[in-house]
C-alpha cells in the first residue's frame, strides 16, 4: 500500500531528510576532527581503517580514503539493497568527506582535556551525527552493509557483524601503533556513540508492550482504561500447568507511562503476572502515528521501503 501526498509537501519531506543528513554528516565529522583525531581516538568500521591509514600517512587522506573504501560497499548495497538507500548513503558519505576537509581548514580547532570528556563528549556527538544519518536513511559505514548481505547468507545479525568488525579495526590500531591504550578508549567510546545513536533514532519515548496475567482482570482493565486512558485487548489464554482459563490483558504504553501503569495494576491485585518487553514499531494505519524503532530497524525498514508515490 503506497501512501498518497501533494507533490509540495514530498519535496518539503526531501527537503528536511536532507537538511538532517547534512547535519549529522557535519556532526559526525566535527567530533572525529576535534576530538578523536587531536586524541588519537579511532571510529569503527570503514572509518577506523581511513582513520589509521592517516595516522600513519597525515589526516589529511582519511576523507579520500573513507570515500575509496566505501566504494565496495556501495556496489554491493546496489545490487543487494536498491537505488534508495545508494542515494542516501552516498549524500552521507561524500558530503561527511567534504565535512572532513572544510572543518580543519575554516574551523581549526582540537580539543585536548580530560579523558573522560574526550571519550564522553565526542562520542555523543559523534553518535548524534551518526543517528541523524541513519534516521534519514543513509549510512556511512559500509560494515552495516556487509552485516545485511551475511544475515541473509550465514545467519549473523547485523549487530554481530558490525561489532566484529569494529572489534577487528580496533585491534588492527593497537598493533599497528604498538599502543593499546587509544584503542581501548576508542572502544569505550564507541560504546557511547551506540548508545546516543539509538537515543537518537529511537527517540526518548520509548514504548512498551505490557502483558498483564490477573485473576482480577476485570477491575484492571477498568483501571487502566477510565484512570490512565490507555486502550488495550483482552484475549483468553489457558495455563500451561493448571489449565485454568484466564483474561490476558495487551497494552502498549510509553515508558513514561510505565511506572504509573504498573503501580495501578499492583494495586488492584498485588499478585497480578506482568511482563514487560520493548517494541520495535508500532503502526496503526495512520502514518504520523508510528513509533520509532531501533538502529538496526531502522537501516532495515529504510533499506527495503517503497518511495512515496505522488498522485
Amino acid at each position: 500500500m503506497h501512501l498518497s501526498i501533494s507533490p509540495k509537501k514530498a519535496i518539503i519531506y526531501q527537503v528536511m531528510s536532507y537538511f538532517w543528513m547534512l547535519l549529522g554528516a557535519f556532526l559526525a565529522a566535527f567530533a572525529l576532527e576535534v576530538f578523536f583525531i587531536p586524541n588519537k581516538l579511532f571510529d569503527g568500521g570503514v572509518v577506523g581503517i581511513a582513520m589509521i591509514f592517516g595516522a600513519a600517512f597525515g589526516k589529511s587522506v582519511i576523507p579520500y580514503l573513507n570515500i575509496l573504501f566505501n566504494i565496495p560497499f556501495i556496489i554491493l548495497a546496489y545490487r543487494s539493497i536498491g537505488k534508495f538507500f545508494v542515494i542516501h548513503m552516498l549524500v552521507a558519505t561524500f558530503v561527511f568527506s567534504a565535512f572532513m576537509i572544510l572543518i580543519p581548514a575554516f574551523m581549526p580547532m582540537e580539543f585536548h582535556g580530560d579523558t573522560l570528556e574526550v571519550v564522553v563528549v565526542g562520542g555523543a556527538i559523534l553518535g548524534i551525527g551518526i543517528g541523524l544519518i541513519i534516521r534519514e536513511g543513509g549510512c556511512l559505514d559500509g560494515t552495516e552493509i556487509l552485516g545485511i548481505i551475511l544475515n541473509r547468507r550465514l545467519g549473523f545479525t547485523v549487530g554481530q557483524v558490525v561489532l566484529a568488525c569494529n572489534i577487528f579495526v580496533f585491534g588492527a590500531a593497537g598493533f599497528v601503533f604498538q599502543d593499546w591504550h587509544p584503542p581501548l578508549l576508542s572502544l569505550i567510546a564507541y560504546m557511547v556513540v551506540i548508545k546516543v545513536m539509538d537515543s537518537v533514532i529511537v527517540g526518548l519515548d520509548e514504548t512498551k508492550s505490557v502483558l498483564i496475567i490477573s485473576a482480577k482482570s476485570k477491575a484492571i482493565a477498568d483501571a487502566i482504561v477510565y484512570k490512565l486512558g490507555l486502550g488495550l485487548t483482552i484475549m483468553y489464554g489457558r495455563g500451561g500447568f493448571s489449565g485454568d482459563e484466564r483474561e490476558i490483558l495487551y497494552v502498549i504504553a510509553e515508558r513514561l507511562q510505565l511506572a504509573g501503569l504498573k503501580e495501578l495494576i499492583l494495586s488492584e491485585d498485588a499478585n497480578a503476572f506482568i511482563a514487560i518487553e520493548n517494541l520495535h514499531e508500532v503502526a496503526n494505519g495512520n502514518p504520523t502515528k508510528q513509533m520509532k524503532m531501533t538502529r538496526m530497524e531502522k537501516i532495515f525498514g529504510t533499506m527495503f521501503q517503497k518511495k512515496i508515490q505522488e498522485p
